[in-house]
């Protein structure tokens, strides 16, 4: 097999959690498929950075200090060129994920989550709206 091309090149990746640790497997695990990582520790900063600079995906945990998840959910989304979110929580109960959902969540994920199944999920919406725009892949 031939070296495989990065499947997230140059795509804008935010990832939003208060777990150092998480941040950090997120973001390597998001640079090794090409894409561009941002951090943020807070739903605030979350907030912010998607309205000076809005990413193509964001990452999202839900329980977070200072605006949760939800919250950042209902500030980010609901326009028209609103980032993909993925909301990766700990929760497993389906009254949030309904709600995310509500919110215009992209996916929902339940921690702990595998790497490989986080960056496929996050390959197939990029992918998938690429298509409802019209751009083709390489």
């Amino acid at each position: 097999m031939t070296e495989s091309k990065t499947r997230l090149e140059e795509i804008r990746v935010l990832i939003v959690d208060d777990d150092k640790d998480v941040l950090e497997s997120f973001e390597a695990a998001f640079q090794s498929e090409g894409a561009l990582t941002q951090l943020a520790m807070d739903g605030n900063e979350a907030v912010r950075i998607c309205h000076e600079d809005p990413p193509d995906l964001v990452i999202l945990d839900m329980m977070l200090p200072r605006r949760s998840g939800f919250l950042v959910l209902e500030k980010i989304k609901g326009h028209e060129d609103a980032p993909i979110v993925i909301m990766v929580t700990a929760n497993e109960g389906r009254r949030h994920q309904a709600y995310a959902e509500s919110l215009g969540v992209d996916k929902y994920l339940v921690k702990p989550v595998p790497l490989a199944q986080l960056l496929d999920a996050a390959v197939a919406l990029i992918e998938a709206e690429d298509l409802a725009e019209g751009k083709t892949a390489e």
